[in-house]
């Protein structure tokens, strides 16, 4: 696999720049990606994805990137530490590790200090979790509910899970990313024991939606409860506007494929996608490359060598060889398993939450996600793409298609399971 950088033919290595050379000339690109979004810029995209989505954009929000375990979790136990009235979590996956303990030492101490403590934990995705852990919790009076146990007269159930990751503290300051609760996120992506995450800590109004997203799988895994808020929520001067979007397991396709689409479709400059598992469908595959033909620059950051779901990985393949040779780029993330669910748009629109660019949070799995117009945020986000792709190495399209029989072989298996991965 060539790292070759430089201007080449379609599905070689080019930077965003270079690719924008090809379809608009270098300087319009470096001028619409470079200035300031105006205000008929930001009302398109609102517009377009109110619309799509039916959700509305809040306006006040203070939004804060939090990269790698390292500056998650510190962020995370503060705002439990700081807690005065309440904490709710759901969360898919929550394993073991120094942090496990951590997080559970800190929601019973809060539910000891007389705090309602409410916890959602997926019944497939936290089966590696200690069950001292949830005893401890439960002794100490946090109330803990499964999401979906597996039972026999409801065999279907298992199918469909919540991959929420979310965080509320006093019903005013939220959490919402991709990370998990177990040894694999502590730490900086240094190494591959150390997984790479992206998370966010959003305060105000927005948090009305990360809110209702726990609200919705607590209350239907156990006795419907309502309880009157009891903060009010702080509005931030000049803030981020945040739309959330909550997307409930169903038949066909969630809210998550409609939120990937569109975001695909609003696009006019450039177009980046990180994800930990590229397993699309077809639908999604040709609005990419259409994005390309109309002059957009897509580029896509995924695991490589460290990954958790090599059949994910391999079902995967040929949609990659199809954009390699549309033109896109396409980067393999090397130091460990890149577990972060990114996308940015025209340096104008980000969304950060739980989804992954595969059919599970297209059709299977209950998400949330945020997606932000601000060109600040997005700046952020582009530039820790631009960091990480420095430790990252880009596909070339001529080497890819050769890969060997075996490897084909492979995905083809691997895509009959594509609908669970």
């Amino acid at each position: 696999m060539s790292a070759d950088t430089g201007p080449g033919r379609r599905g070689e290595c080019r930077s965003a720049e270079q690719q924008g050379e090809a379809a608009h000339g270098i300087e319009d690109q470096d001028a619409s990606l470079s200035r300031p979004s105006s205000p008929r810029e930001a009302a398109y995209y609102r517009t377009e994805l109110e619309y799509a989505l039916g959700t509305p954009f809040t306006a006040g929000n203070q939004v804060d990137v939090l990269r790698n375990g390292v500056e998650i979790f510190p962020a995370m136990l503060g705002a439990i530490e700081a807690a005065e009235e309440s904490i709710d979590v759901v969360t898919y996956v929550y394993w073991t590790g120094d942090i496990a303990r951590r997080v559970a030492d800190a929601l019973a101490r809060k539910a000891r200090e007389g705090l309602r403590v409410r916890v959602v934990l997926d019944a497939v995705g936290t089966q590696k979790m200690a069950s001292e852990v949830v005893d401890q919790m439960r002794e100490a009076g946090v109330e803990v509910r499964l999401f979906r146990p597996i039972r026999l007269p409801r065999p279907w159930q298992a199918d469909k899970r919540t991959h929420r990751k979310i965080l509320v503290c006093d019903d005013r300051l939220g959490f919402v990313g991709g990370v998990g609760i177990a040894a694999e996120w502590e730490g900086d992506a240094r190494t591959p024991d150390e997984w790479r995450e992206t998370h966010l800590r959003v305060s105000g109004p927005a948090v009305i939606g990360l809110h209702s997203a726990f609200l919705d799988n607590w209350n239907e895994c156990g006795a419907w409860q309502w309880a009157p808020i009891r903060q009010a929520l702080p509005v931030h001067e000049d803030g981020v506007l945040v739309q959330c979007v909550r997307a409930s397991s169903t038949i066909g396709w969630t809210e998550s494929a409609a939120m990937l689409r569109s975001l695909v479709a609003v696009s006019r400059v450039r177009l980046r996608i990180v994800t930990a598992y590229f397993a699309p469908d077809n639908a999604l595959v040709e609005q990419m490359i259409s994005a390309l033909e109309r002059g957009v620059a897509v580029e896509l950051l995924v695991p490589g060598r460290y990954n958790d779901s090599r059949l994910s990985q391999l079902a995967g393949h040929p949609s990659i060889e199809r954009l390699l040779d549309a033109g896109a780029t396409v980067w393999v993330f090397l130091p460990t398993m890149l577990h972060a669910k990114v996308i940015t748009v025209d340096g104008r629109l980000a969304c950060v939450g739980s989804v992954n660019v595969n059919h599970r949070s297209m059709g299977k799995d209950e998400e949330c996600c945020a997606l932000m117009l601000s060109d600040a945020v997005t700046a952020t986000l582009d530039r820790q793409f631009d960091e990480d792709c420095r430790r990252a190495q880009c596909l070339d399209a001529d080497t890819f298609r050769e890969r060997g029989r075996w490897t084909r072989v492979k995905e083809q298996g691997a895509r009959l399971l594509l609908e669970q991965l």
